[in-house]
């Protein structure tokens, strides 16, 4: 119920305004995003294939989130990169800030309304090659910090977006499409993941529409 009374309210406002933070723009964003013409390079060089199967899968193959830093793991670090004005205790835990979610325009003040979203899922790598691959290997993908592949965003956001894939699910914010499929190009390219058909279809109509 916050939630949504928040967001009726900062359409009376005509701004965004969540937990009492005006929105603005994160401090940093995922590193090393493709650009479009680069990106278009990347998509027409990956490979087209049928998905795979989810069977045995498990998140637990992924282990994540690993130590980066002294009392930080990977969460606590992109939160710190992502937000405004972080403040971490001592076990490196965020205690106050706050998040801009470009997915959909929200800020949050807590921490805990956001999660480190994998912009390319975890069950969608394993069902596009990672299936294959060592458990060092997949850690290193749920772990990325070179890549655009983790996002600090609103969490009920991520959850819904779960393990889609382009082909339906995208950014509320049309606004930021074009950097989305950029991101899941880029990830998918270094990594060395397959697209579906449907998956290649939906990323060349967002950089047609959105770059």
């Amino acid at each position: 119920m916050r939630r949504l009374v928040a967001r009726i309210s900062l359409v009376v406002a005509g701004a965004v305004t969540v937990g009492l933070v005006a929105a603005a723009p994160a401090s940093a964003t995922p590193p090393n995003i493709p650009s479009a013409t680069t990106a278009q390079s990347q998509l027409n060089s990956l490979t087209v294939a049928a998905q795979g199967s989810s069977s045995g899968y498990s998140r637990d193959l992924f282990p994540h989130w690993i130590t980066i830093s002294g009392a930080c793991n990977t969460r606590e670090t992109v939160l710190k990169r992502d937000g405004s004005n972080v403040v971490t205790s001592s076990a490196c835990a965020a205690t106050s800030g706050s998040w801009y979610s470009p997915y959909d325009g929200a800020t949050w003040s807590a921490a805990s309304d956001v999660d480190i979203d994998h912009v390319v899922p975890l069950a969608e790598a394993w069902r596009s090659g990672a299936s294959s691959w060592t458990t060092a290997k997949r850690q290193s993908f749920a772990n990325d910090l070179t890549r655009p592949q983790l996002i600090a965003v609103t969490d009920n956001v991520n959850q819904s977006k779960g393990d889609q894939d382009p082909s339906t699910w995208q950014p509320s914010r049309t606004a930021y499409r074009c950097t989305y499929a950029r991101m899941w190009i880029g990830v998918k390219y270094y990594w060395n993941l397959t697209l579906q058909s449907s998956e290649k279809t939906a990323l060349q109509s967002a950089l047609d529409s959105y770059c």
